[in-house]
């Protein structure tokens, strides 16, 4: 069910389906074009049935950087977040995601396609489950693996100390980028998180 406070703010229903729409070609800016090739081919591959927006989210940057994209498929624009990833993927608290991992225990962010799934309310208010469709990410919802708001993801924590704070593998935003995050990729619309290597 979704939740009142959701409905209320006009967020996507969890049974919402989008209809197909055509793939820009372009490359939509300031999204590593790899990144967002191989988010092209997970949204085929995966036969998500959502494709009007989707979450490219490069853990190739730190996470003082706009680094959780969301695309707009029908005509290219592109909303960039600041998210945090977790404790495990980055031990010396450098900024930098280090390692992925889908292991239990492990508080590490995982990569992989994702796709968004019911509402909740939990520790950070209202906050949004996810379904992890790849090897890579299979641990996604038993590990609670969510999208929440954060104290240590909010602008005050990067002034303070020019990075995020750390999450346990969660997408944590600020409260006011979690709110749009939300409302663009609710629905079951897909996330695909990754680190490029570039030579």
């Amino acid at each position: 069910m979704l939740s009142s406070a959701a409905s209320s703010v006009g967020l996507p229903s969890i049974i919402y389906q989008a209809p197909r729409a055509p793939i820009v070609p372009a490359q939509p800016a300031g999204v590593n074009p790899q990144l967002f090739q191989k988010a092209k081919a997970a949204l085929d591959m995966h036969r998500i049935a959502a494709r009007d927006f989707i979450g490219v989210v490069d853990f190739s940057l730190p996470s003082s950087e706009r680094r959780f994209h969301v695309v707009d498929l029908r005509n290219g624009q592109v909303e960039s977040y600041r998210v945090a990833h977790g404790q495990g993927s980055d031990p010396d608290h450098s900024g930098y995601l280090e390692r992925f991992s889908n292991d239990f225990g492990s508080h590490a962010t995982s990569n992989g396609t994702y796709t968004t799934g019911e509402y909740y309310d939990g520790k950070y208010g209202l906050s949004m489950k996810t379904n992890g469709l790849d090897w890579s990410n299979s641990n996604a919802d038993p590990r609670a693996i969510v999208i929440h708001n954060a104290w240590y993801a909010e602008p005050e924590t990067l002034a303070a100390h020019g990075k995020l704070g750390r999450s346990q593998g969660c997408f944590a935003f600020s409260r006011d980028d979690q709110w749009k995050v939300m409302h663009r990729l609710g629905g079951g619309r897909m996330i695909f998180a990754d680190k490029v290597h570039q030579a």
